[in-house]
C-alpha cells in the first residue's frame, strides 16, 4: 500500500466537503419542524449558541485530531494516545456510526430517486387526494424489488465517487453536488416568496414563542447541532487527515458552523410555505417528503419543474453525506488491514449495501418477521434509533473526554499555533471540551434514559 497520504487540493475543496456531508436528510425533513416545535426563535438561538460553543469545537477536535495523526478515527486515538488504548473506542464508535447510517441511508435516498423519475415522468398527476399520495408511497415502500434496486444503484454511484480518491473523487463531486444543492435551494426559497404562506413559515420558524420553549429543548438543540455538523461520525476525521498542515482550523469550523446553519434554515424556507400556503400542518419525516410535499407541489404553478428540483436536492443532499459515510469506512479499513483504497471501498460499499437489505425489506414483512413485535418498530427505524439516540452522543462523549483531557497540550497549542489563533481562544476552547460539552452529551444520554 502507498504510504503518501492524499490530500485536499485547497482550503474551497475541504469546506464543499465537509458541508456536503453536513448537510443531510435531517435538514430537510427534521430541522424545521424540531425549530417549529420548539418555540421557533427562542429554539434558534439556542441552536446558533449549541453550533458555537459545542459542534464548531468538536469540529475542530476531529479535525485537529485528523491532521496531527494522518489517520482516520480508529488509528488516531491510538496514535495520540498509544498508552491508553481505550480510547480507541471512540475511533471504532465513529466507525459503526458511518457504516449504520449508510445501511440505511441508501435505502432512503433510494425513495428520493424513485420520487424523482416519478416526478420527471409524471408519474403521480393523477393523484386527487392526500391520501392517494400517501398510499402511493406505501406501495413504493412495501415493493422490495424497486427499493432494492434504487438502493443498489445509489451505493453503487456512490462507490464509484469514493474508489476515484480524495481528490478526483470525493473533493471533485462533493463540490459539484453541494454547489447544484445550494443553487437548487436558493432558486426554491425565492420561487416560495411568491406563495401566501411564505409570511406564515417565517413567523414559525423566526418568532420566539416562548410556551413552546421547554429545557428538553435545549437538550435538542444541543443533539441537532451536533448531529447537522457530522460529528461523531468519524467523518472529521477523515476529512482532518487530508487537510494541509498550514490550514487553518479555527476558521474552517467556524466557517461550517455558519453555512449549516444557514442552509438549514434556507430548507426551513424551502418547505414551509408551501405546507402552510394551502393549509397543512407541518410534520417531520418521511411524512413530509414522501407524502404531503409532493401532493401540494402538484397544485402549484409549475409544480411539475419544484417537484423536480425538490427530489434533485433531496438525492444530492443525501449522496454528499454517503460519500462521507463510506470514506469513514474505507479509511479505516485501508489503515486497520493495511490495504490499496480500491479494494476498502468496495468492501465498504459491499458490506453496508448487504446490510441495508433488511431495512429494503423493513416495510414488506420484513427479513425478520417478529422484529416489529420485540423491538416495537422496524428494522430501518431500529438502526436509526441506536445510531441518533445512542452511538453518536456517546462516541461525542469520548471524543470531547479525549480531546479536553488526554489529547496533550502541547500538540493542541501547536495546532492553534499553525493556525495562527490566539492563546485566549485556545483556552476557550479548552475550558468548552473540558467541562462544557462532556456534560451537554452526558446530560443528553441521561435525558435519553429518562424519556425528559
Amino acid at each position: 500500500m502507498s504510504t503518501v497520504r492524499e490530500h485536499f487540493s485547497s482550503k474551497v475543496g475541504f469546506l464543499f466537503a465537509a458541508l456536503g456531508s453536513a448537510i443531510g436528510l435531517g435538514v430537510l425533513w427534521k430541522f424545521p419542524y424540531v425549530v417549529g416545535k420548539n418555540g421557533g426563535g427562542a429554539f434558534l438561538l439556542c441552536y446558533l449558541a449549541a453550533i458555537l460553543f459545542i459542534a464548531v469545537p468538536v469540529f475542530i477536535g476531529e479535525l485537529m485530531m485528523g491532521r496531527r495523526s494522518a489517520r482516520a478515527s480508529v488509528g488516531a486515538f491510538q496514535v495520540l494516545s498509544p498508552a491508553r488504548p481505550g480510547f480507541a473506542v471512540g475511533g471504532y464508535l465513529g466507525m459503526a456510526v458511518a457504516f449504520l447510517i449508510m445501511s440505511f441511508y441508501s435505502v432512503i435516498a433510494g425513495w428520493g430517486i424513485s420520487y424523482l423519475w416519478m416526478s420527471l415522468m409524471g408519474s403521480y398527476d393523477h393523484i386527487q387526494t392526500p391520501l392517494e399520495m400517501q398510499a402511493l408511497f406505501r406501495t413504493l415502500i412495501r415493493s422490495p424489488d424497486i427499493c432494492l434496486v434504487w438502493h443498489v444503484v445509489f451505493t453503487a454511484v456512490t462507490t464509484l465517487i469514493v474508489y476515484s480518491g480524495v481528490r478526483k473523487g470525493i473533493e471533485k463531486w462533493s463540490r459539484y453536488m453541494t454547489q447544484a444543492l445550494l443553487i437548487i435551494l436558493a432558486v426554491i426559497v425565492v420561487y416560495n416568496m411568491t406563495l401566501p404562506g411564505f409570511g406564515r413559515a417565517v413567523r414559525f420558524i423566526f418568532y420566539p414563542d416562548w410556551a413552546g420553549f421547554h429545557i428538553s429543548s435545549i437538550l435538542e438543540a444541543i443533539g441537532l447541532a451536533f448531529f447537522t455538523m457530522s460529528l461523531g461520525q468519524g467523518i472529521m476525521f477523515s476529512y482532518g487527515s487530508y487537510v494541509q498542515r498550514e490550514e487553518d482550523l479555527l476558521g474552517m469550523g467556524v466557517v461550517v458552523g455558519g453555512a449549516v446553519m444557514a442552509v438549514s434554515l434556507l430548507a426551513a424556507l424551502a418547505i414551509f410555505p408551501v405546507v402552510f400556503s394551502f393549509g397543512f400542518e407541518p410534520d417531520a419525516g418521511t411524512g413530509l417528503v414522501f407524502e404531503t410535499l409532493p401532493f401540494l407541489f402538484k397544485k402549484l404553478a409549475g409544480g411539475k419543474i419544484i417537484a423536480t428540483a425538490f427530489f434533485s436536492l433531496f438525492v444530492f443532499t443525501a449522496m454528499t453525506s454517503a460519500i462521507a459515510f463510506i470514506e469513514v469506512v474505507a479509511s479505516n479499513l485501508m489503515e486497520m488491514y493495511g490495504i490499496v483504497r480500491s479494494r476498502a471501498v468496495l468492501i465498504a460499499a459491499a458490506s453496508t449495501c448487504l446490510f441495508g437489505i433488511p431495512s429494503v425489506y423493513a416495510f414488506s414483512g420484513g427479513i425478520f418477521p417478529v422484529w416489529d413485535g420485540v423491538y416495537g418498530m422496524n428494522f430501518l427505524d431500529t438502526v436509526d434509533t441506536l445510531v441518533s439516540t445512542w452511538l453518536i452522543p456517546l462516541g461525542g462523549l469520548i471524543i470531547s473526554v479525549f480531546i479536553g483531557w488526554e489529547m496533550k497540550a502541547a500538540v493542541k497549542k501547536e495546532e492553534f499555533d499553525i493556525s495562527g489563533s490566539r492563546y485566549r481562544l485556545y483556552s476557550i476552547w479548552r475550558f468548552l471540551l473540558r467541562y462544557v460539552i462532556p456534560v451537554s452529551l452526558f446530560l443528553i444520554l441521561i435525558g435519553k434514559v429518562y424519556k425528559v
